[in-house]
C-alpha cells in the first residue's frame, strides 16, 4: 500500500533511550506528529510495557497500524538487548504483541541523522565558522545516557544515513591533564572508549577522577548537578570536569568531521549539549575541534550546530518508515 494511504494512519512513532522513551503520533498523511509523551525506561519492565502504558495514557488513540522507533542500541537481527538499559526483545514479537502490520526499529542516531535535513533556522544554534556546502557529508554525535555517532551521505537525489557505534572509538588525550584522567579511567575500564568520558555517566567517572587526582574523597554527585554547578561557577572540580568534557567531544567530533569529509556540517544532538546554553561556545570545544594540525585549515570551513528542536529523532523515525513503506510499494 502508499505510505501516503490512509490506511497506514494513525503511525506511532517512538525514541527510545537509556533514561527516557518519547513517543508521538502522526493521524493522517502530511500531518505533523502530535500526542507528545515521554516516559521514564525505568518505570517499565520492557518497551512493550511502554508502549502500552504510553497508548494507556492516549485513551483517545485508535489503534496505530503502522510504527518505527529508533532506539539506543544497535539493530541487527530481529533480537535487541539494548546496550545501556536492561530491556531486551524481538522485534517480530514486539509487532505482534502491539498487532501492527509494520514495525521498523531503528538505531536512534540514525534516526536522528535522518531529522537533520527537516530542522528548521531556528532549531539549530551554530558554534564557531564555517559555512555549510549543500550535497557534502554531514556528521552527527550527541552525549546522552551514551555517546551516539551517526552522520548522512549524498544518495541520488537524497541522503543515506549511516549506522555504527562511533561512540565507542578509544577515547585520545590531546594534553598532559587529559593522560593522566585517561590512566584514572583506564584503571577502572577494560576499555576506554570516547563515551566512557563523554555521556552522563562518562561526566560523572570524570568528576571522580578529577576528585581522585586531587585527593578529595568522593563526592557521589548526577550528571546534571556536576553541569549545573560547574556554569555556576560554585565548584572547581566540576567547572574542570565540564572544560575538560567539552575540549574532548571538541576533538572526537574533529576526528569524526574529518572522517566523513563533513563538509555538510557537524551536528550535536543528545540530552547534555543543547542545555549547557553558552558554556559550549565559551569552552575549548571549537579550538578543539580545529586543532589537527595540517588540516585545522580545513575544519575551520566546517560549521558546527547544536540541535535545539526539542523531539528531531522523532521526525527522523517517521522518515524512516516513510521509506520502509515506499520501499515495500515501489514508490
Amino acid at each position: 500500500m502508499p505510505p501516503g494511504c490512509s490506511d497506514t494512519y494513525p503511525r506511532l512513532i517512538g525514541d527510545v533511550g537509556g533514561t527516557h522513551a518519547r513517543f508521538a503520533v502522526i493521524d493522517s498523511p502530511g500531518s505533523p506528529p502530535t500526542r507528545f509523551r515521554t516516559l521514564c525506561c525505568e518505570d517499565h519492565s520492557g518497551l512493550l510495557e511502554a508502549v502500552q502504558a504510553y497508548l494507556l495514557l492516549e485513551r483517545g488513540l485508535a489503534g496505530p497500524r503502522v510504527a518505527a522507533f529508533g532506539i539506543a542500541n544497535p539493530v541487527e537481527g530481529d533480537r535487541v538487548q539494548m546496550t545501556n538499559h536492561d530491556w531486551s526483545f524481538s522485534i517480530e514479537q514486539l509487532r505482534i504483541d502491539l498487532g501492527l502490520a509494520r514495525l521498523v526499529v531503528l538505531n536512534d542516531f540514525t534516526a536522528l541523522a535522518l531529522s537533520l535535513p527537516r530542522l528548521r533556522a531556528d532549531e539549530r544554534r551554530q558554534i564557531g565558522a564555517g559555512h555549510e556546502r549543500a550535497g557534502r557529508p554531514v556528521a552527527l554525535i550527541g552525549p546522552g545516557t551514551g555517546l551516539g555517532v551517526s552522520g548522512l551521505v549524498r544518495c541520488g537525489n537524497g541522503y543515506a544515513p549511516l549506522e555504527g557505534e562511533g561512540g565507542h572509538v578509544t577515547l585520545a588525550a590531546s594534553t598532559p591533564r587529559e593522560a593522566e584522567l585517561i590512566a584514572v579511567l583506564a584503571a577502572r575500564f577494560d576499555h576506554v572508549s570516547a563515551e566512557r568520558a563523554l555521556s552522563g555517566p562518562g561526566l560523572i567517572a570524570l568528576h571522580d577522577a578529577i576528585r581522585q587526582l586531587a585527593g578529595a574523597p568522593p563526592l557521589a554527585l548526577e550528571a546534571d548537578e556536576i553541569s549545573a554547578r560547574a556554569m555556576a561557577a560554585s565548584c572547581p572540580w566540576c567547572a574542570e570536569t565540564l572544560q575538560v568534557f567539552c575540549a574532548m567531544l571538541g576533538s572526537v567530533a574533529g576526528d569524526l568531521a574529518l572522517t566523513l569529509g563533513a563538509f555538510g556540517g557537524v551536528y550535536i544532538g543528545g540530552g547534555i549539549v543543547p542545555k549547557l546554553g553558552d558554556f559550549l561556545d565559551r569552552s575549548d570545544f571549537r579550538r578543539r575541534f580545529e586543532q589537527k594540525g595540517r588540516f585545522s585549515d580545513y575544519l575551520a570551513r566546517i560549521p558546527c550546530y547544536v540541535i535545539l528542536a526539542e523531539y528531531p529523532a522523532l521526525l527522523g523515525a517517521a522518515t524512516a518508515l516513510d521509506n520502509a513503506l515506499a520501499g515495500e510499494t515501489g514508490t
